[in-house]
């Protein structure tokens, strides 16, 4: 029988993912996937993927669950990635999850920061993403944390490329954040501009 790496298909596809292999370099997010703890399942459309949950997102326990989806979001083997980045984006979409991501905020901070501080612009941008929605949701909580990610931030603006994307950011940072937000990002981004001014 051939090996894996032996197929056409390792050819065509390198970045894919064998979840049966018995490889020991497995992150904490693919043993989750593969030992189905992240109870989804990736349906494959004509045009996009989508994730199917075995149950209702308002009946998933979001510790540790979005923690691990976290985790994820360093991910680059397909189809991980996805899972993590679609994950954690339907869960932030969930009107019931405020309550739900205060108490593992403390959590979530590590993991994000780790793929905010990634070279691979892809993982930085699901992370950025990831860290915004958080925003949205948790809204003033976020504050007490903004520093970790602040420096990331100031670097990665320097790139024209993501200048636009980092704005963006830190304009929902001030918007969702509370009254002394604004003095937390211009003492490490200086050069950030209000959105109230």
């Amino acid at each position: 029988m051939a090996a894996a790496s032996d197929r056409p298909s390792a050819k065509l596809c390198p970045k894919t993912i064998d979840p049966f292999s018995n490889s020991t370099r497995r992150s904490v997010f693919q043993n989750a996937f593969t030992s189905g703890r992240i109870p989804c399942r990736l349906v494959h459309g004509s045009v996009r993927n989508r994730l199917a949950w075995n149950t209702s997102i308002d009946d998933l326990n979001y510790d540790p669950l979005l923690v691990l989806l976290a985790e994820g979001l360093r991910e680059t083997d397909h189809p991980l990635p996805f899972i993590s980045r679609q994950g954690f984006t339907e869960l932030m979409a969930n009107p019931n999850a405020p309550p739900k991501v205060i108490p593992i905020l403390p959590n979530l901070i590590n993991p994000i920061k780790l793929a905010l501080s990634s070279d691979n612009d892809e993982i930085f941008e699901g992370a950025l993403n990831a860290l915004t929605q958080l925003s949205i949701v948790v809204k003033d909580e976020l504050d007490k944390y903004l520093k970790t990610y602040l420096s990331i931030l100031a670097k990665r603006m320097s790139n024209r490329k993501f200048r636009d994307m980092v704005t963006n950011s830190l304009n929902t940072f001030e918007e969702k954040g509370g009254k002394d937000v604004l003095v937390i990002i211009k003492s490490k981004i200086p050069t950030y501009c209000s959105i109230h001014i």
